[in-house]
């Protein structure tokens, strides 16, 4: 379904009508090309993160787009109109539009913004940090599609800036003391974790709670869930032996006891 502008009386298109990502997106050329990490990566960050947004939106109420076209403004061709964060989250919109998955995310259609937004960066970062007006992401992010947080993340300098919209303008922050950065409304952190995830030992882009407590995948809290069984099962063996060496030792007492003629139970 269409939307129509009532000031200009133009037709403007839906999710439906406009090029969409299916991993060959229009604009990967824009971003230098991509790499192999970007989409564990992606999914990384969307697999630790679910736990806090299903509790954040019960009625489920939200949307993660994994290179997904952001359109702010119609343009010939349609997809110059658009950026495509690598991962971004919108609260309090529906997953899916009349039923169907979205396609792209639709600006002009939704009004609501991002509440964040990252790149991963694979060139020399220049187009992620470019303010040019009308053209570069910096600009685009900052002045139009306005998520309230920006993050440019590059794996081969194992580093992540993250700017805060402030005033109109992005202002960027200062990490932690651990390093991270405050996601205030989301109650998270984000940072850098150097350790291996889907086969690689990388500085990967990942979530923390406020209290420094890294959130962990589904397969990271199945494993932990099993060494913790582990554990416990080696707790209940190791009390287990130690009753029956106190039953041995109270045995053996006994039969001393008794070979003085003194009864164990007197």
């Amino acid at each position: 379904m269409t939307a129509t502008n009532p000031a200009t009386s133009i037709t403007l298109p839906d999710h439906t009508q406009l090029p969409e990502s299916d991993g060959t997106f229009v604009f990967a050329e824009r971003a230098g090309g991509k790499n192999f990490q970007e989409h564990p990566q992606s999914i990384l960050l969307t697999e630790s993160i679910k736990p806090v947004l299903q509790k954040r939106h019960p009625d489920g109420q939200y949307c993660i787009g994994q290179d997904l076209g952001i359109y702010w403004r119609l343009t010939d061709p349609l997809e110059k109109g658009a950026e495509a964060p690598d991962w971004f989250y919108v609260g309090n919109v529906p997953p899916l539009l009349n039923g169907q998955t979205r396609r792209s995310y639709v600006l002009w259609r939704e009004y609501i913004a991002p509440l964040i937004a990252l790149e991963f960066v694979s060139g020399d970062g220049s187009d992620e940090r470019d303010k040019t007006p009308w053209k570069g992401k910096f600009w685009i992010y900052e002045q139009v599609i306005h998520p309230a947080f920006y993050g440019i993340y590059e794996v081969n300098k194992a580093s992540v800036e993250v700017y805060e919209l402030i005033g109109g303008k992005y202002q960027l922050l200062t990490a932690n003391e651990r390093g991270h950065y405050t996601i205030a409304p989301l109650g998270v952190e984000l940072g850098l974790w150097q350790g291996e995830y889907q086969n690689a030992q990388l500085p990967w882009l990942r979530w923390w709670d406020l209290q420094g407590s890294l959130l962990l995948t589904g397969d990271e809290r199945a494993e932990l869930e099993s060494q913790r069984a582990e554990q416990e099962r080696q707790r209940a063996e190791l009390e287990s032996q130690r009753a029956q060496l106190e039953s041995q030792r109270a045995d053996r007492l006994s039969a001393q006891l008794r070979s003085l003629g003194v009864e164990p139970e007197v």
